[in-house]
């Protein structure tokens, strides 16, 4: 899988991992991490989604990354704002007030051009990448954020029924990846009332990461 992957899914519309309402997994889970008012959150691979706007919502800064830049123009386009648009290295950056989101492979995302997050919200990220890289992404979030808490969504299936992505990532390879770094907990197991592409059964596991 390799960043045209992403980017024809887009050009097609074929956007099924998108979802058409703030996740309730967020919203229920959010007071979980104890972030104080303003905090500036993380959402790897953020796509258009609608977590963003609710997050801004509760007067939160977001800073994102995102490989299509088709995604994030929609993004801003449905927030009413225009970006301001930048070079930063590799990597292009919109910003406009307390959102800026980071074009290209978030792999070439690095501490200095990111700046302070006080946390991270992964619910499409860890899901969306092949097992050989899932241990790369998350040695990289670790460092990029200076081991920031995590609000961390994962899917759990039989991953011999359905191909990803969203891929399986069951709880010995949340602990596996995140143990060494964080106290890892369980917050939910969630059952989607549709399962996942027609599959079931599969849950939606929500994990808090706190540092240790």
């Amino acid at each position: 899988m390799d960043d045209s992957f992403w980017h024809d899914k887009w050009q097609r519309g074929e956007i099924a991992f998108h979802a058409s309402a703030p996740n309730p997994l967020l919203q229920r889970h959010l007071p979980a991490l104890g972030l104080a008012p303003g905090a500036r959150l993380f959402l790897p691979l953020c796509g258009k989604s609608l977590d963003i706007g609710w997050l801004l919502s509760q007067g939160h800064r977001v800073a994102g990354a995102e490989l299509s830049r088709l995604a994030v123009e929609q993004l801003f386009a449905e927030l009413g704002v225009t970006p301001e648009i930048s070079d930063a290295g590799p990597l292009e950056r919109f910003e406009a007030g307390p959102l800026t989101v980071f074009v290209g492979n978030i792999f070439d995302v690095d501490r200095h051009a990111l700046g302070a997050v006080d946390a991270v919200y992964d619910r499409a990220a860890l899901v969306a990448l092949p097992g050989p890289m899932r241990e790369r992404y998350a040695t990289h979030l670790v460092h990029l954020t200076h081991t920031a808490r995590q609000l961390l969504i994962a899917f759990d299936y039989d991953q011999s029924l359905l191909a990803g992505p969203p891929f399986a990532v069951p709880e010995a390879e949340v602990r596996r990846l995140y143990g060494p770094s964080y106290h890892v907990t369980l917050l939910e197991k969630h059952e989607p009332k549709d399962g996942l592409k027609g599959h079931r059964p599969v849950h939606e596991d929500v994990w808090r990461l706190e540092p240790r």
